[in-house]
């Protein structure tokens, strides 16, 4: 999803609409490239502007990674959060998809596929027309003393702390009060966002509701291969549905 060349950098573009932008621009370079490697000449020429202008507009290499980082996280953070608590709300009707995968079209259906798939839709709804945007949050060479990377592991601390609770949370609803089983459970979790979202940006032409419709698919199936409740060594089998959160 590459963002063209524009001309936004000739007289009488409004400052407002430049920063967009470049923003975008930005957005995109250092998600596919990363920080370390992101160009701040190439997100420029890809605006239509000056480095000099560039710098103007938003200081150094760290500032426009944090003022491209700063919204993203705030979605993930806010759309995650939310979903978990609409998939709470919903109680027993959310507790996962069904046998034949439901089609999750709107907030009633994607409600009844339950809150893992409320979260992915929410996840891949939020950053659908920017997708590059996901990697921002989960950098890795970032400056370790900057803003920048301060920010970004506030953003990751806070999505781990809602898969966390999420998933301890269903254990202990399944009748599991191991700490060591929601430990593993979180991290599959946070794995399993991740490999979903990252296949999701090799499918450009995949939407946000197709995707969470495949999910609810694979969910299913899942669900119909894990073992039952009289096969497993503890009241409740293995759960069939995980709460929210990235990783």
């Amino acid at each position: 999803m590459a963002t063209p060349p524009s001309r936004a950098g000739t007289k009488g573009v409004p400052r407002a609409r430049r920063e967009e932008q470049i923003l975008a621009a930005a957005t995109e370079e250092f998600g596919s490239r990363g920080y370390a490697a992101a160009s701040l000449p190439a997100v420029a020429a890809r605006v239509g502007v000056t480095k000099t202008l560039l710098h103007q507009y938003f200081g150094a290499k760290q500032d426009l990674y944090l003022a491209c980082l700063t919204p993203v996280g705030d979605r993930l953070v806010a759309v995650i959060r939310a979903a978990v608590a609409e998939g709470a709300a919903a109680g027993p009707s959310a507790t996962g998809p069904s046998a034949t995968g439901p089609s999750v079209t709107g907030p009633s259906a994607a409600t009844a596929a339950g809150t893992p798939l409320l979260v992915l839709r929410a996840i891949f709804t939020a950053l659908e027309g920017r997708r590059e945007a996901w990697f921002l949050v989960y950098e890795t060479s970032l400056p370790p003393d900057s803003e920048a990377a301060r920010r970004a592991a506030e953003y990751r601390a806070a999505v781990n702390r809602l898969a966390a609770d999420g998933t301890a949370g269903l254990l202990a609803a399944a009748g599991h009060a191991d700490p060591l089983d929601a430990d593993a459970l979180n991290h599959v979790w946070q794995g399993l966002v991740a490999t979903l979202v990252r296949w999701w940006i090799k499918h450009p032409d995949q939407s946000p509701d197709a995707m969470a419709r495949r999910c609810a698919r694979l969910f299913a199936v899942a669900a119909a291969l894990a073992p039952t409740a009289a096969q497993g060594d503890a009241p409740g089998g293995v759960p069939g549905n995980l709460p929210g959160g990235v990783g």
